[in-house]
């Protein structure tokens, strides 16, 4: 049995505690966990136990004879899934290459990416190669670059300025941030914001930690203007959903925003610049996956749509009222 870890060391933990553990959290009972990992309860319920044990706290609470997972499992949980994940499509490209029953292409994204981007660059493959498979996976900084730079994706889409280590990096579209207003709003009216248009307006804002959140903060910072800053999120598009309930106005990226528009969202461009650019990222691979050059043209070409489509709407707004 693992030695229990000392206040100055590492948990001696296995890979098979560990997905006992996440079998118990997946399935929410004993019986139930058991049964998946071809176990029994009695085990099982050793085995936790000597987890508990080997990290030097508890797992769950024992309520009414049903496990509650504590704060700190629901923490470790985080970390197991991301690990689990990462090995579960390791076991499915091999399964793919031991069969050869596929050609698909894997393709990590962010997440506003997958909602605004890939779907047009998508229709655009569909016309040239029909049959094309292509798995999305959304995934948020830097968890994406990190995939990237470990090669487990044939292509990546993100806000990165310079590539992970060993993968190309190439630019695909540049705009800036813009507005979005619930449509009854008064701002509506104006034709071009400007920094002090939202003095004093609710504001629904990017998670703390996102680059774009700090730019837009610094911004107002430097015009010196007071928001009530009411709500947070790291989704653009749940932004925009909050601000079509008239939440509150927001700046988000224009992609996001073109997708969003109509409904009661209106968007209008910013007087000052943020830029917004998106980059296609390439691992360095001897045998390029055989999609990656399909799916690289229609990304650029539904990227130069877009930036079209954006520089557009910007004309429709040009001047300030």
């Amino acid at each position: 049995m693992p030695l229990q870890a000392t206040p100055d060391s590492a948990p001696a933990l296995t890979h098979r505690q560990l997905g006992l553990f996440r079998s118990v959290m997946l399935h929410g009972n004993l019986s139930r966990a058991a049964d998946a990992v071809n176990s029994s309860q009695p085990t099982l319920s050793r085995e936790l136990a000597r987890l508990e044990q080997v990290l030097g706290f508890a797992l769950f609470d024992r309520v009414r004879g049903r496990l509650r997972p504590t704060a700190r499992a629901l923490a470790l949980m985080q970390e197991v899934e991301r690990s689990f994940i990462g090995l579960e499509q390791i076991a499915q490209r091999a399964r793919e290459l031991r069969t050869q029953s596929s050609t698909r292409l894997r393709l990590a994204c962010l997440p506003a990416l997958a909602h605004a981007l890939v779907p047009h660059a998508l229709r655009l493959l569909a016309h040239s190669a029909p049959q094309a498979l292509v798995s999305v996976h959304p995934l948020e900084s830097p968890w994406l670059e990190q995939a990237m730079a470990e090669q487990r994706f044939d292509m990546g889409i993100s806000e990165a300025s310079a590539p992970p280590p060993g993968v190309d990096w190439q630019a695909l579209l540049q705009a800036n941030e813009v507005a979005v207003l619930p449509g009854s709003h008064g701002l509506c009216r104006k034709k071009l914001l400007q920094p002090q248009h939202f003095a004093g307006e609710h504001f629904i804002s990017l998670a703390v930690s996102d680059p774009y959140r700090q730019a837009i903060d610094r911004l107002f910072a430097e015009h010196a203007v007071q928001r009530i800053q009411c709500l947070e999120t790291d989704s653009a598009v749940a932004i925009c959903a909050m601000v079509r309930q008239g939440l509150g106005v927001a700046i988000v990226n224009p992609l996001t925003a073109l997708e969003c528009a109509g409904n009661g969202l209106e968007v209008r461009p910013l007087s000052v610049a943020i830029p917004f650019k998106i980059s296609l990222l390439l691992p360095y691979m001897p045998a390029p996956h055989p999609l990656r050059e399909p799916l690289l043209a229609a990304l650029l070409q539904a990227s130069a749509a877009l930036e079209k489509k954006l520089l557009a709407n910007a004309r429709v707004h040009p001047g300030c009222s």
